[in-house]
């Protein structure tokens, strides 16, 4: 893995490893069981810079790269996904596409803010009937005087309640079909404004706030429990024109790019979940005593200890050999695919053994095990299924056949 890391990478890895084993282990069980936010913590990552990893730093970010990024959602992850995911949404789906495709004015206006960790982020793309088909928006913007008004949902958005700003897709073209969807940057109050007050993080007055924007239900899950996943609603939302983001009639092919990059984000957040259960099981079986021995000198607990071991190791190159490539400019469509489909299934199966080597106290949350099986699910689904990440891998593999 040297191929990959130099000193500063393995600075940000030692200090995220230390802050999560700190601050975040002794709280998470207890999160996850309540369903809470995590603000405290929030505040903690942001005094550290950790909302604003990967961003130039007159944006207002910590200047560095994104191997950097990924390293400290691998490091969270292995303590608690609900950490992971709240940086990951913030920064690769909220604030990348200001960065990515905003103009000079909105990227000044809006990044400082979501750098610093101010405020929360998210982005709005999936409908009840535009889920992997996320051509299939129904969410309407029509034009008006000096800007437009949105009218739809948006579901299972991280940040929908606790957020402020979010990048959201809307149909302006319906003849066009995914060529007249467009991209817009919405803003509205956090549901948390007594706790963002009182911490002093998490609201900004500054911000366009649109009356019509509100968040909706919010998801009683069963993983990702600490992190925020609501309905985003929009009901005749009146967004001035310089808050549309990108050229109208891209915003489809916009947040596809967006999700490339998000790919790799949640594969490095499953594979820091399968490294986290990995470590438990190893530490679980050098402990545990069966028929005068430490399970770990059973063969059948040596087999599975191997296995997660072997694709664990598999995972980091594809992992970060996808986060290379983004940053050397390279194509990475394909293999940010890959790193996210086997990632993303290892780490189910990886809690799943972490489960079995436990025995009937993995089944139990005496043990964070248990929290982390039921974290793994999601990455199966999130950020593109499983089954869409073979299709862009057969895409991509039989275009390169043919020429």
């Amino acid at each position: 893995m040297e191929h990959y890391f130099n000193e500063n990478h393995l600075m940000i890895r030692d200090m995220v490893r230390d802050f999560a084993q700190n601050e975040i282990a002794p709280v998470a069980g207890e999160l996850d069981q309540e369903s809470k936010f995590p603000w405290e913590n929030v505040r903690k990552m942001g005094e550290l810079g950790l909302f604003g990893i990967p961003w130039a730093e007159e944006l207002g970010g910590a200047g560095m790269d994104g191997i950097s990024y990924m390293i400290a959602i691998h490091e969270l992850a292995k303590v608690d996904a609900s950490h992971a995911i709240t940086i990951s949404a913030h920064t690769t789906l909220g604030t990348s596409p200001i960065v990515a495709f905003g103009t000079a004015e909105q990227k000044e206006r809006f990044v400082p803010t979501l750098a610093a960790g101010q405020v929360l982020g998210g982005f709005g793309l999936t409908e009840p009937g535009a889920g992997s088909d996320a051509g299939g928006t129904q969410t309407m913007a029509v034009r008006t005087d000096g800007g437009w008004i949105l009218n739809g949902t948006k579901i299972f958005i991280t940040h929908a309640g606790v957020g402020e700003l979010f990048v959201v897709t809307a149909v302006t073209d319906r003849e066009m079909g995914p060529k007249g969807i467009t991209s817009f940057i919405i803003a509205k109050p956090t549901t948390d404004l007594e706790i963002a007050r009182e911490l002093g993080i998490g609201h900004s007055e500054d911000l366009p706030f649109s009356d019509g924007v509100r968040a909706g239900k919010k998801e009683d899950k069963m993983g990702w429990r600490a992190s925020d996943t609501r309905e985003l609603v929009m009901e005749d939302a009146f967004v001035p024109d310089d808050q549309v983001l990108g050229e109208p009639g891209r915003g489809f092919i916009n947040f596809m790019q967006t999700l490339d990059s998000g790919r790799i984000g949640i594969a490095a957040l499953s594979l820091g979940i399968a490294e986290g259960a990995f470590e438990q099981a190893m530490g679980y079986a050098n402990e545990r005593r069966q028929f005068g021995q430490r399970i770990n000198e059973f063969q059948g607990i040596q087999f599975m200890l191997s296995d997660m071991a072997t694709e664990i190791e598999a995972a980091r190159h594809l992992v970060y050999h996808a986060a290379w490539l983004k940053e050397q400019g390279r194509p990475y469509s394909k293999e940010a695919a890959m790193a996210k489909l086997f990632a993303s299934e290892l780490a189910m199966r990886a809690t799943t053994k972490a489960v079995q080597v436990h025995g009937g106290y993995g089944y139990t949350k005496e043990y964070p095990v248990e929290r982390m099986m039921r974290d793994a699910k999601i990455c199966e689904i999130g950020e593109g299924t499983s089954e869409i990440q073979r299709i862009v891998i057969a895409r991509h593999i039989i275009r390169e056949l043919n020429g």
